[in-house]
């Protein structure tokens, strides 16, 4: 049985061809072979036929020998190949069987023996495959050169990349190799009036546009990319106003706002812009409507060196603000910065309690707020102007924080906030580290709109 089992594995390995009859004949063999030995049983002997059996062995002790070994039932079957011990002849025979059909059955003959060797190659490729292990961290000691440190102005061009493209961008796609006519200016009011300028300051950058390109008698469009930036630095200039907070001692600030527009962070950072000048600072937890608006300026005011006045959930706005300022007072503090709660702008009631806290302060010293700030997110766009104009309107704004411009196109809308309200724009976020809030510089930020657009 296991010759002729090596001889079928044999064909397989050495691309042997064999007939059908002879495979179905080593098929037999294999399978007939366990039933044969099961089967057959020894007949009995008589005394005469036992001694003539025991003369023979003794006349030829290598053959009783040999028959002596093949008759041992108990001895296993060693494994014929392949690293795997075959459980039973059975199951042997089985795969040969397998094997033989897809070999023996199919029209490419060759192709089949030279995948299933490719295969059995493959296998072996993989066992000896090295496994390297992952690197172990970097050890301490050994750290990454620090990303350099970029100047304010590479700072202030990297937040403006956005708006500039949606604005400058457009326009430069626009004049490139294009003469001035109707057209033209068609064209160009489109890209205006949706950048978030605002319709109004959109239509007096038009008129200033083709007034100028008349009366200087200009040809080339791209002579329009100067006349626009001149026109938006001339409408900036005006309002570009940082606080002085010299001014006054304590200096209080009011600071309004919707909601999300992040005016907690920015106070947090205004704070700490103090505070590095030297100056002593107090904020007043006076949002007692938002769940846990308190502990997150208390975190702040931890941060920057500030201290901080706080009454339990649900207080009356009011009464933290004029405590706020009381204790700026009584301590010497230079600066005051009072935290409000956010809400729409179009809410009546919600206004009149910010006009209400704006009138307590007053009790302390009849000037105060020196500064009420208005945060606006520059990701609103146009309807940041709209936001500028119901605030100024109900507390009479001195002043504008613009957040967020790194984060958004529309950061246009600056434009139209100084054009209509003639507020001053305080100061600029462009992102989210401690010293991203600067103050507004209406020349830097042209210079760095119309160069990132350039890149």
């Amino acid at each position: 049985m296991l010759i002729g089992l090596w001889i079928v594995i044999r064909l397989v390995r050495h691309r042997r061809a064999a007939a059908p009859e002879a495979v179905a004949a080593a098929e037999k063999a294999v399978v007939a072979e366990p039933e044969e030995i099961e089967e057959s049983e020894e007949p009995e002997l008589s005394d005469a036929e036992i001694e003539a059996e025991l003369l023979a062995e003794e006349e030829a002790p290598g053959e009783a020998a040999v028959e002596e070994v093949a008759a041992e039932p108990e001895r296993e079957p060693q494994p014929v190949a392949g690293p795997k011990k075959a459980e039973s002849i059975e199951d042997v025979a089985d795969a040969v069987e397998e094997e033989l059909e897809i070999v023996l059955d199919s029209d490419g003959e060759i192709e089949a023996i030279d995948a299933f060797e490719s295969a059995g190659a493959a296998a072996e490729e993989i066992e000896e495959i090295e496994v390297v292990p992952v690197p172990a961290k970097r050890k301490k000691g050994v750290e990454e050169e620090p990303e350099p440190k970029l100047s304010l102005f590479a700072r202030l061009r990297r937040g403006l990349s956005k708006t500039a493209g949606g604005l400058v961008g457009r326009i430069d796609k626009l004049i490139s190799g294009r003469k001035i006519d109707a057209d033209f200016f068609a064209e160009l009011e489109e890209i205006l009036f949706t950048a978030d300028l605002g319709p109004m300051t959109a239509e007096k950058l038009l008129t200033a546009l083709e007034t100028r390109a008349r009366e200087e008698k200009i040809q080339d469009a791209a002579a329009i990319r100067d006349i626009l930036k001149d026109e938006i630095r001339k409408i900036l200039e005006p309002h570009q106003r940082p606080l002085e907070f010299d001014a006054a001692k304590p200096y209080v600030i009011m600071v309004v706002g919707v909601n999300g527009v992040g005016k907690t962070t920015t106070i947090g950072k205004l704070a700490k812009m103090i505070t590095t000048s030297g100056k002593t600072v107090i904020m007043g937890a006076a949002d007692t409507f938002r769940a846990a608006a308190d502990e997150q300026l208390t975190i702040w005011a931890e941060r920057v060196g500030a201290d901080i006045v706080r009454q339990k959930a649900g207080s009356d706005p009011a009464a933290v603000a004029f405590d706020s300022v009381q204790a700026a007072v009584n301590r010497s503090v230079d600066v005051v910065i009072v935290d409000t709660a956010g809400r729409l702008h179009t809410k009546h009631n919600l206004m009149e309690e910010l006009k209400k806290v704006k009138r307590v302060m007053a009790k302390v010293q009849p000037e105060e707020p020196h500064e009420v700030l208005l945060i606006l997110d520059a990701n609103t766009g146009q309807n940041a102007i709209s936001q500028a104009k119901s605030f100024h309107e109900s507390l009479g704004l001195t002043g504008i924080i613009l957040t967020k411009l790194d984060g958004t196109a529309k950061g246009g809308c600056i434009v139209g906030i100084c054009d209509e309200l003639a507020v001053p724009v305080r100061y600029i976020g462009i992102g989210e580290r401690m010293d991203d809030l600067r103050p507004f510089e209406a020349r830097d930020f042209v210079e760095a709109l119309f160069e990132t657009a350039e890149d």
